[in-house]
């Protein structure tokens, strides 16, 4: 031990060890060869700069052991820490046995912390070799940053899974320059301690509520364009154009809609559970549902071109949904796959902080930020050659007058979900937020001001009132007609020539 600790002198700090897994690996060592350590008379202590060792003797009768450490922190102070093993712990060892306690002023900032949150090592790195009956000690950490808005966190490193577990300790008292943990010791896993720290980030409560309301109302609105596109499905798709136009609306709203309920898993995945794998399997549906949202409003932009273009070409119906599958999902599901395969073994796949695709170390995010605005230039460029079109003679010469409405119909949809897709994620790439607005706006233009889809809502309300006034009149038990005209003609209104 001595010998590390002379070795470990000469060094400037632990920053000579790279391999983050390389670090664990020299901590637990470091704990192996601590237990092993003699006592000579009783105690034993080793300091120096980078690494101090202190050992007791403890037996039942000894009233409460303390280690306390000050060491050199970056050559800009000292830093403190203890470690007490109360009398209560004490009293359950059966035999005289040894307590040896090593302080680590500087490991702390080399050893990987949770991939999922932005925290570091805020505090000495304390670790015990213990009898195994002893089960709790009570360690105080000085905190290196001593910021109001740095909140801390008792951990302990789990030697096993290689990481640190608040599971291992509980905060007991915490003050602007140190914290007070009661931590569980287990010398096959938790072995050593410390404190995290994370900024504080301020959550702006009013756009906390926007997002919540935002999402609940684009979920409601996806919801209703989707029943109502069941409501009035046969009465809008007789013809191959339109068949294929809510066939990709409800694909585009049914996208959209699994993501956003995934939006809401992913930030409870990361909020609670903190499950590295989870959050894994949140952003790759995450990634994928969204960028079938755009891959099918690329269709869309297909289906134009395909009716505009394309006149004396007619395609089947099969054809049609294979090769709309084909990219609204098959696209996606390509990148999304080869993002994850190419960025996940180098730890690359999430960014710090969320469930969301990495940028600052593995540009990740390229792989939804191209294609998303690769689509969106496109679409407007469809956009321009469906004006362009329409204002020629030609087209109508060429094209069916009902076929060049219907065009001219998705057009308009999508010259209205292109910009709002455009400055929505424009705003938005990075944290997925700004999407929370999409779903109304697609029940509004695709659905609501649709006026096929209005006048059979209409018709199957007509057909409703009048079933309602039939089954009144041929009813046998009496019942004021008077009454149900109004209750009829209230909520189902006459149909306008």
């Amino acid at each position: 031990m001595k010998r590390i600790g002379q070795f470990c002198s000469i060094i400037s700090n632990w920053a000579f060890v790279k391999d983050r897994n390389a670090s664990s690996i020299l901590l637990d060592s470091v704990n192996l060869f601590a237990g092993k350590l003699l006592l000579r008379n009783g105690s034993e202590r080793i300091q120096e700069r980078f690494i101090s060792t202190k050992g007791y003797s403890i037996h039942k009768n000894t009233s409460g052991k303390s280690f306390d450490f000050s060491m050199e922190f970056n050559n800009t102070g000292n830093i403190t820490g203890h470690v007490v093993i109360p009398e209560e712990e004490l009293s359950r060892l059966p035999k005289a046995s040894k307590a040896i306690s090593i302080a680590f002023p500087t490991l702390g900032a080399i050893i990987e912390t949770s991939r999922l949150d932005p925290v570091s090592v805020n505090g000495m790195v304390l670790s015990v070799s213990l009898p195994e009956e002893l089960r709790h000690i009570l360690l105080t950490f000085e905190k290196v940053n001593k910021l109001e808005n740095v909140k801390a966190q008792c951990v302990g490193w789990h030697s096993t899974e290689r990481r640190w577990d608040n599971r291992a300790c509980k905060m007991t008292s915490d003050n602007i320059s140190s914290v007070v943990c009661v931590c569980k010791y287990h010398r096959r896993t938790f072995k050593s301690f410390s404190i995290l720290m994370s900024p504080a980030v301020l959550r702006n409560a009013v756009l906390d509520y926007v997002t919540r309301v935002g999402l609940g109302l684009s979920i409601c609105s996806l919801v209703l364009c989707l029943i109502i596109e069941a409501v009035v499905w046969r009465h809008v798709t007789k013809t191959e154009i339109t068949y294929m136009r809510h066939f990709c609306l409800v694909n585009i709203a049914t996208s959209l809609l699994i993501a956003d309920v995934l939006f809401i898993l992913a930030a409870v995945v990361h909020n609670t559970a903190l499950n590295y794998q989870l959050c894994v399997a949140a952003t790759f549906f995450l990634h994928f549902f969204y960028l079938a949202l755009f891959f099918w409003m690329f269709t869309l932009g297909l289906l134009i071109l395909y009716g505009l273009l394309l006149i004396f070409f007619k395609i089947t119906r099969s054809v049609f949904i294979a090769t709309a599958f084909s990219v609204g999902y098959g696209c996606p599901l390509v990148i999304s796959v080869l993002t994850v395969a190419i960025t996940e073994p180098k730890n690359g796949y999430l960014r710090s902080g969320a469930c969301w695709l990495n940028w600052y170390e593995t540009k990740a995010l390229l792989a939804f930020v191209v294609p998303a605005l690769s689509i969106i230039v496109v679409n407007v460029v469809v956009v321009i050659v469906v004006v362009v079109k329409t204002g020629r003679s030609s087209v109508g010469e060429g094209c069916k007058s009902q076929d060049l409405s219907n065009m001219i119909r998705i057009s308009k949809n999508v010259a209205l979900l292109t910009p709002l897709l455009g400055l929505t994620w424009g705003f938005g790439l990075a944290t997925v937020v700004d999407s929370r607005s999409l779903g109304f706006f697609i029940l509004l233009f695709g659905t609501l001001l649709d006026r096929k889809v209005l006048g059979s809502l209409q018709y199957l309300f007509w057909i409703t009132r009048e079933a309602l006034r039939m089954s009144c009149l041929s009813s046998k038990r009496k019942c004021s007609l008077a009454k149900v005209k109004i209750y009829i003609d209230c909520f189902f209104p006459p149909l306008e020539a």
